[in-house]
């Protein structure tokens, strides 16, 4: 299994909008190299929903659904989607500003490659995430 965040912000998509819809095309990705982490995705793979912009914070669980198809929003080929399903609210937010202090989280791309929006993310990392916010799985 592997692990991965996904951000939007909060006036394209939120977290409360995922949850009421209980699936979404993570769709309009128009960077090489977030394409190709979309691509690397694997139904059942885990990933972890960031809010960015205004109090840019992780908020919830999110698993792959269907693995990467053709971008319906794109009329050139090269962009791909996949679908997500919500599992849960982490049972805190997670503001960026804490994920900074973290020892453990100092090599996250979310750190390192800010503007990335798919992102791959090591086990180690991710349950770290969960076990600083207190969220079973």
């Amino acid at each position: 299994m592997n692990y991965w965040i996904v951000k939007t912000e909060p006036s394209d998509y939120s977290w409360e909008e995922f949850l009421k819809d209980k699936e979404v095309i993570w769709d309009g990705v128009r960077n090489y190299q977030a394409r190709n982490n979309l691509k690397a995705m694997k139904k059942g793979d885990l990933v972890l929903f960031y809010r960015s912009v205004k109090n840019p914070a992780l908020v919830g669980i999110a698993k792959v659904e269907e693995e990467y198809f053709p971008d319906p929003t794109d009329e050139t080929g090269k962009w791909v989607a996949v679908r997500l399903v919500p599992v849960k609210s982490l049972s805190r937010e997670l503001p960026l500003k804490e994920i900074k202090k973290i020892p453990a989280l100092q090599e996250l791309r979310l750190i390192k490659q800010p503007r990335l929006s798919v992102m791959p993310i090591s086990e180690e990392e991710f349950f770290t995430i969960l076990n600083i916010t207190n969220t079973k799985l």
